[in-house]
């Protein structure tokens, strides 16, 4: 199951609105004949690339599955039937899928087969890995992580104008790879203006799992010329605006214009991530400013932090302690460490929300 859950993160960033599955298949002897992960785009699912990959091997074998096996008819035939008509012997799965159209049918279509099948191995590891996906299901918003880079005084970006980089080059790379692990990346109207960022994966063969990127703009002040403007045909771009007109001028460069209504004339957060998993994003990354950081924890809507920490200081600019919201103690969020990773010289530490 461990090796499933491995192989299935390979599918993060690529197979929304459906979950990222691994599956692998190991025959009555012991040996993996097989294995498969969600493929870009939802399709094929897991079970299937790993039945194609065992071929007769599969006949009595056991089929270790991150997440229940569908049992509905969609794009493609139900996963459930090729198990069976593989004649697999039983299915290992980690977690029910809380998808209402399965939600247990998969396991109970899989026994009324004849087939044994064990349920909850690894289930908070799964759950945990898509969590993305059963949000959107249960809650109707994709997750939502913070992403920043600070220095060791403080500071997350110098004063406007003043362009340079915060962290070293492996940081900068790994937070492309970071990218490319969700399905949308966001930024504030701010942050768009002061740096006209791409907001793509610029790592060598990874151009294309460049995220959807999305910019919360209330008065819809992005410029045409905008990088991001300027490569709305090729990499998609969805601007979320309270304003109640205008925009033609993006719209005819391939930008998406949604309006929003909010307060204080800014489009309201929780209906943006609302419409984001009407589109099918599970995975929401936000890369600032920090004013959006503050608005997003100020409602209780971040679940991670990744913090990326350079050992230089800046001595102006926007201090770090804005990122994560409330003034009061009592009113920040509480978070736990799942990870510390060295990218020397820098750190990159990444947090669950917990409360």
């Amino acid at each position: 199951m461990h090796h499933a859950l491995r192989i299935a993160a390979r599918g993060l960033g690529q197979v929304a609105p459906n979950p990222a599955v691994g599956c692998v298949i190991v025959s009555e002897d012991g040996l993996i004949v097989g294995r498969g992960w969600t493929q870009r785009g939802g399709r094929p699912h897991a079970e299937t690339m790993a039945l194609a990959q065992a071929g007769e091997a599969a006949l009595g074998a056991t089929a270790y599955v991150t997440l229940e096996p569908c049992a509905h008819h969609g794009e493609t035939a139900p996963c459930v039937d090729a198990l069976i008509a593989a004649c697999i012997a039983r299915v290992v799965a980690a977690v029910t899928d809380p998808d209402p159209r399965v939600s247990g049918a998969g396991f109970a279509k899989l026994k009324t087969a004849g087939i044994e099948v064990t349920e909850g191995v690894c289930e908070e590891e799964a759950r945990a890995a898509n969590r993305g996906f059963f949000l959107r299901v249960t809650k109707g918003r994709p997750l939502v992580a913070l992403k920043s880079a600070q220095s060791a005084d403080g500071f997350v970006t110098q004063t406007p104008g003043k362009r340079s980089w915060v962290t070293g080059e492996r940081a900068r790379a790994h937070a492309h790879l970071l990218r490319a692990r969700y399905d949308a990346i966001l930024v504030g109207i701010e942050t768009a203006l002061a740096d006209d960022p791409l907001l793509t994966c610029r790592l060598p063969g990874l151009e294309q799992r460049s995220p959807l990127r999305v910019v919360l703009d209330s008065q819809l002040r992005l410029t045409p010329h905008s990088r991001i403007a300027q490569t709305a045909r090729e990499f998609p771009v969805i601007v979320f605006t309270a304003a109640s007109e205008g925009g033609e001028d993006l719209a005819a460069l391939g930008v998406t214009i949604e309006r929003i209504a909010g307060e204080g004339g800014r489009p309201a957060l929780a209906p943006v991530l609302n419409r984001l998993a009407e589109l099918g994003v599970t995975r929401l990354l936000v890369e600032g400013g920090p004013a959006v950081h503050a608005a997003f924890l100020d409602l209780k809507l971040v679940d991670e932090i990744h913090v990326y920490r350079a050992p230089q200081t800046i001595g102006e600019g926007h201090p770090a302690p804005t990122v994560f919201g409330a003034v009061e103690l009592a009113a920040s969020p509480h978070i736990s460490l799942v990870e510390r990773l060295d990218l020397a010289p820098d750190i990159l530490e990444s947090y669950e929300v917990t409360g």
